[in-house]
């Protein structure tokens, strides 16, 4: 199947392509994990798109495009999409070196309607004819920087066309103002009866047909009374719809009226997310970032006994709220991602999801925390870098106490380089005063966020934690947990004083190789500060040192220990392990650990190496 297949077919072809679009893509995603949920509600959208703007004579950006795999079995892909999120395979995100058709890559949302802009103006500049188009979900609308960019549509006198997919969740069940107003608009029982009338009327005489102009514009009169100014049009926008978004003729038939016009609009169209498997249909919030799993029941195919680092920080929080009234946690868009969802129901006065918002997340927390409370924000580390700024200036400038739980830190696997959480050690060792934790592992994280509470520790403080899972209970977890010196690190094996390794967070399960060269073993819980008495000591007792660290070794936890010694006048020399200054690509998390000579065995082949060259870092 290819876009030839697509273009000018009739809507009993284009019906025929959705039904095998949708049992490929369901197929895969079962062998290989996915977003199915997602893609499988603009299955008809996309074909009504292509079928009108021929990707390859259009400019097509798919915001965050975790919804494009209908767009990549289009455009040349179809064989090769068994790999789906593999190692070496083919991305399940939008990527400029896997087609010249992925016109924009993305894994963040948000980002599309400021890139069609740029686009269209070099477009301009070069003088080529082409229609800009944007596909954005009305959970990606809501983030600052799309809302941004609507603004400047008008000001740099665009023509940029905007289908706005809204299926009422981004990942969670969208919140907000402009949520609920697309929620009352495609919903209102007298904006459905008008459009039925409208039909009607078209339909039923030539006259009607004659009058479709006038009639359009009672319409858009309509809403207008029944809901006052509509917020794409008061940007200057033309805005169409609400359409069903799984009605190819419809959809084709508006997308024609649109195509050579003059201005910007904004086509809003209803999709079902999950839609044609009704496993997907009926839970789109698992279904989104789905497992492997069973084509037949749909059941996740799940090591039984094993609980996230996501679940225990989540099932931590709600033991901790229990006994501090102060506890208050935030999320963006991802309750059950960062496992908050049980808190979120038992805790809701004291739980905000503020959807695709992060800058707003850190700031929301800040407000929390000049009035007393004690802020928790769970973001995954690729979506926190977006808050930068907000940590820097609205919290650590304020000297004002908020922990970070920075979910999927490291390599996040079939996700890609867009979701790596590899910059956050980097990010915070710049933001003065800061405190980061690396736990060692599922009971040191429920230890760590006990100590934090119950020790009312203060300052901007991150806590980062895998993207994995062990095998144990919570409950198991919660009775052996104790109040511990978080800032202390643990000798976990005295060795012979050749070689120290510093191991930050669950890295220190991948020396397990190197026992036989008798190596002192240290667990580095507190990255930042340095425990500099533990690590005083090691200096006057061994001869070299290797930290090893998942995330970049720019920035990371082996240059500060560089500095350490640097400043002390110490000469003694310091293997540094981590990621390379590179963007690591997808594969499982064991495939990538190798990819980045993390694992067992490749640790114990550098360190071999370093030990007989005695080559120093600097």
């Amino acid at each position: 199947m290819n876009l030839d297949d697509v273009v000018k077919a009739d809507i009993s072809k284009l019906t025929e392509l959705s039904k095998i679009l949708r049992d490929r893509i369901i197929q895969v995603v079962s062998l290989n994990g996915g977003h199915l949920a997602s893609n499988l509600g603009v299955v008809e959208l996309t074909l009504a798109l292509y079928s009108v703007f021929d990707p390859r004579q259009n400019v097509i950006i798919w915001d965050t495009s975790h919804q494009c795999y209908t767009h990549k079995l289009l455009t040349g892909r179809w064989n090769e999409f068994s790999t789906l999120r593999q190692f070496g395979g083919v991305s399940g995100y939008a990527s400029l070196k896997e087609s010249e058709l992925d016109r924009f890559g993305a894994g963040h949302a948000g980002t599309s309607i400021a890139a069609a802009l740029g686009i269209e103006k070099a477009l301009r500049l070069k003088k080529e004819q082409k229609n800009v188009l944007v596909v954005i979900g009305d959970g990606a609308l809501t983030n600052g920087e799309a809302l941004e960019s609507l603004n400047q549509l008008k000001a740099q006198d665009s023509k940029i066309k905007i289908i706005l997919n809204d299926n009422g969740m981004s990942i969670a069940p969208n919140v907000g103002a402009l949520s609920e107003t697309f929620m009352k608009l495609r919903t209102s029982p007298a904006y459905v009866k008008f459009k039925q009338l409208v039909k009607k009327v078209l339909e039923g005489s030539e006259i009607g047909r004659n009058f479709e102009d006038e009639l359009k514009r009672i319409r858009e009169s309509m809403k207008q009374f029944i809901y006052g100014p509509d917020f794409f049009e008061s940007l200057g926008l033309k805005h169409i719809g609400p359409i069903d978004g799984h009605d190819l003729q419809l959809m084709r038939t508006v997308f024609e009226r649109i195509k050579h016009y003059d201005y910007p609009v904004v086509v809003h169209v209803i999709t079902q997310k999950g839609k044609g498997y009704e496993p997907a249909e009926k839970d789109s919030v698992s279904f989104h970032s789905a497992p492997k799993f069973d084509l037949e029941s749909g059941e996740p195919l799940r090591k039984q006994g094993y609980i996230s680092y996501s679940e225990v920080f989540g099932e931590t929080m709600l033991q901790l709220a229990q006994k501090d009234e102060r506890v208050f946690a935030i999320t963006a868009a991802m309750p059950d991602g960062t496992g908050l969802k049980h808190f979120s129901q038992t805790f809701p006065e004291r739980f905000a999801d503020l959807g695709i918002t992060e800058q707003s997340c850190v700031t929301f927390a800040a407000g929390l925390s000049v009035a007393g409370l004690k802020p928790f924000v769970a973001i995954y580390s690729t979506f926190l870098q977006r808050a930068y700024d907000q940590i820097v200036h609205d919290v650590a400038l304020q000297n004002l106490n908020v922990v970070f739980a920075i979910d999927r830190a490291g390599l996040v696997g079939e996700d890609g380089p867009t979701h790596h959480g590899l910059s956050d050690i980097a990010l915070f060792r710049t933001v003065p005063k800061s405190i980061i934790f690396a736990p060692i592992n599922s009971l040191d994280l429920v230890c760590l966020l006990r100590s934090i509470v119950e020790n009312d520790t203060k300052g901007v403080i991150a806590v980062r934690y895998p993207k994995d899972s062990e095998e144990v209970s919570f409950e198991e977890l919660w009775a052996k947990s104790k109040i511990i010196d978080p800032f202390t690190w643990e000798i976990a094996r005295k060795g012979n004083g050749k070689v120290a390794i510093l191991a930050v967070g669950t890295m220190v399960k991948y020396v397990d190789r190197l026992v036989p060269l008798d190596p002192t073993v240290v667990h580095v819980r507190c990255v930042k500060p340095l425990d500099e008495k533990t690590l005083s000591f090691l200096v006057e007792t061994h001869d070299s040192f290797v930290t090893i660290e998942e995330g970049f070794l720019s920035g990371g936890f082996g240059e500060s220990i560089i500095s350490f010694m640097n400043q002390r006048d110490v000469r003694k020399p310091v293997l540094t392990l981590g990621v390379p200054e590179e963007f690591i690509p997808q594969g499982s998390r064991e495939q990538l650990l190798r990819f980045c000579k993390l694992d067992s065995e490749s640790i114990s082949q550098a360190v071999v190496s370093f030990l007989k060259k005695e080559v120093y870092a600097w």
